[in-house]
């Protein structure tokens, strides 16, 4: 039997390999996980009553675009944080971002580019579905590094020319997933220029936006909006996981030119899986509350202050800017883990498992991610192992 190959170059995902590497061998201690992005803090308390009051309408099928209610809190969000005057006609609701951070080479990446294979850039370290979104339509993604040489962001103008002209979509990620660093007004403007000069379209996962250091980070849609940016050149996508706590929600939303967005429905239409209304309604609520999302953000910044007195000294240690990822620096991102694993029980990523290996160099070969989603005692404790372990 015969089987596509478009797919045949993608190493297998980051937690099936973790788990070839760790779990043949016992850990040290009682097992502490920091290998996942899965928030832990508590859900809000109005997410309950919603979902009762509206089981009923398990019995429906939901609305494929979202709510008119739904639709409406997200574009008063948008205005709220970022300043941006968007209709219902620009947005559409998520059954998770992943879904339309997936469906977005399909409904706007070209199949030529300048009479040539499209490309397709990515930060190399990256979430994983970038790549497998450029491959789903014959794309060649070009993983650009992005580490400590460039702020942890990637330089897509330092691409050559040939490769920037046959580019027909860009990712960025800001707070950058895993390293935590935050794309400023400067870096967004001159990416939002190049995609106008080359012609490409840029896709702004900004998923967690709301979780910061000291200030907001930027959006690209006021950076857009700076600059007159033609709205189809750019699609921003946002998450109610991280923001929110609720990864179980599957709730997100991308946000575009209305040409853009009409592809995005189209596909949805075909092949999607709306977000079920009980669902919505709890999204929906969830957009129009900031009390909880200022709570939930105090926590990560306490969290930020006590990796920065754990892992003060530590050569190379830069806390995050957003986000909720430690990226530590270590000799060997896979050795350390199966270290700590063994040593402490204490669980984390290699950063080689997020990344591409490009001229002969993984970005992330040598540093771990750490998720800082536990309680915090919890977290204080396997952070103070990790330190003990690899840097004492």
């Amino acid at each position: 039997m015969a089987f596509p190959e478009r797919f045949s170059n993608l190493p297998e995902y980051a937690f099936p390999r973790l788990r070839a590497l760790l779990d043949a061998h016992e850990p040290g201690a009682d097992p502490i996980a920091m290998s996942i992005g899965e928030p832990r803090h508590p859900i809000p308390d109005f997410v309950a009553p919603i979902l009762a009051a509206h089981t009923a309408e398990f019995g429906r099928y939901p609305v494929n675009e979202g709510t008119p209610g739904l639709l409406a809190a997200i574009c008063g969000w948008l205005r709220l944080r970022y300043g941006a005057e968007l209709g219902p006609e620009r947005i559409m609701v998520l059954n998770g971002t992943r879904e339309g951070l997936f469906d977005a080479c399909m409904a706007l990446c070209p199949e030529v580019k300048n009479g040539r294979q499209p490309v397709v850039l990515m930060p190399n370290p990256f979430y994983q579905v970038y790549a497998a979104s450029a491959l789903s339509v014959g794309a060649e993604p070009v993983f650009v590094a992005a580490d400590a040489a460039n702020g942890f962001l990637p330089d897509y103008a330092a691409l050559p020319e040939d490769v920037l002209d046959r580019t027909a979509v860009a990712y960025i990620c800001s707070p950058a997933n895993p390293q935590g660093a935050v794309a400023s007004r400067d870096y967004l403007t001159r990416l939002l220029l190049l995609a106008d000069r080359h012609d490409f379209t840029v896709l702004a996962d900004e998923c967690y936006s709301e979780i910061w250091r000291t200030s907001p980070p930027v959006g690209a849609l006021e950076v857009a909006d700076e600059l007159g940016t033609d709205p189809e050149r750019l699609a921003v996508f946002h998450s109610l996981s991280k923001r929110s706590n609720l990864p179980g929600l599957r709730s997100g939303f991308v946000a575009g030119g209305p040409e853009s967005i009409r592809r995005f429905r189209q596909i949805r239409s075909y092949g999607g899986a709306p977000l079920p209304l009980p669902l919505q309604h709890v999204a929906e609520r969830a957009w129009g509350d900031e009390v909880h999302v200022e709570a939930n953000r105090a926590m990560y910044q306490e969290k930020f202050r006590i990796a920065d007195k754990i892992f003060a000294g530590v050569q190379g240690y830069e806390g995050p800017e957003g986000g909720f990822f430690l990226w530590l620096p270590v000799e060997d991102g896979e050795a350390a883990a199966l270290k700590l694993w063994q040593q402490t029980g204490v669980r984390v990523l290699p950063g080689a498992y997020l990344s591409r290996e490009v001229a002969g160099h993984n970005p992330g070969k040598g540093y771990i991610r750490v998720a800082m989603v536990a309680p915090k005692e919890e977290m204080r404790r396997g952070l103070t192992m990790i330190r003990d372990c690899l840097y004492g």
